[in-house]
């Protein structure tokens, strides 16, 4: 099922309590300076146009993703269920499982990346910087390449976050020397303008805020290069760890 309006966006998963949706790529998820249509409010206009419901529309923001990044995300549609997805994102029952395509391969096949960042909130960027550094915040990601492009010298990798810092996996695959494909802001020395940021969230996974049972939204990147380097049965595969709770290859 699709959302109305323009841009029209796949329904991954709704009820009473949640709204699932695929992210498009280069929408903001909220309001921002460039004023341009966000996510939020696309929804909620959404939801009053499908249901006819008057007045104004609750619709809880959970969790955020990047303009440039597409991918699974989940909305609250009540405040209670907003407050106990709150709570399972700060328990950590929330898993968020992702894609990127990084240019060059990583020296190790899989690992764990743990930085301390320092984010320029004037500049809207983030760095690495030593451990004690007054304002720096603890990253830290666990990853697996599922596939490489000798060729193209892409790799294809799976990340599971342990934290959720502001342009976390751009910046730390920056500083391992492999940046997104696309990424300008961290990766310019190598993509061209124009490319579109290789990231996607592929798995959003937790508890029903009501029922308790456990819901699984897979989301798998568009046919699109650098993405269709790999075939869709390898992004499948990593749904269908992810719902397990492991990485691509752990199982």
């Amino acid at each position: 099922m699709r959302t109305s309006g323009e841009p029209g966006m796949t329904i991954l998963y709704e009820d009473n309590h949640l709204l699932g949706i695929e992210k498009p790529v280069n929408v903001p998820t909220q309001e921002d300076a460039s004023g341009d249509p966000d996510l939020l409010n696309l929804l909620k206009a959404d939801i009053k146009e499908r249901y006819g419901k008057p007045g104004n529309v609750y619709l809880g923001l959970v969790h955020r993703l990047d303009r440039p990044v597409g991918g699974a995300m989940i909305f609250a549609k009540t405040s209670k269920a907003a407050s106990r997805l709150s709570d399972a994102v700060r328990t950590r029952g929330f898993e968020k499982g992702y894609v990127a395509v990084v240019r060059g391969i990583p020296a190790q096949a899989s690992g764990t990346l743990t930085d301390t960042l320092l984010k320029d909130e004037k500049t809207n960027t983030v760095r690495v910087v030593k451990k004690g550094t007054p304002g720096g915040r603890d990253a830290k990601l666990d990853y697996r390449v599922l596939g490489t492009s000798v060729q193209d010298n892409l790799s294809l990798v799976q990340i599971r976050l342990h934290t959720g810092r502001s342009h976390q996996i751009r910046v730390q695959f920056s500083h391992l020397g492999c940046p997104l494909y696309g990424d300008q802001k961290y990766g310019a020395a190598l993509n061209k303008p124009g490319e579109q940021i290789a990231l996607w969230s592929l798995y959003v996974g937790f508890p029903h805020p009501v029922s308790k049972e456990m819901i699984d939204l897979v989301s798998l990147p568009p046919r699109l290069y650098p993405w269709n380097l790999w075939e869709d049965r390898l992004y499948r595969g990593v749904g269908e760890a992810c719902k397990s709770g492991g990485m691509a290859g752990e199982m």
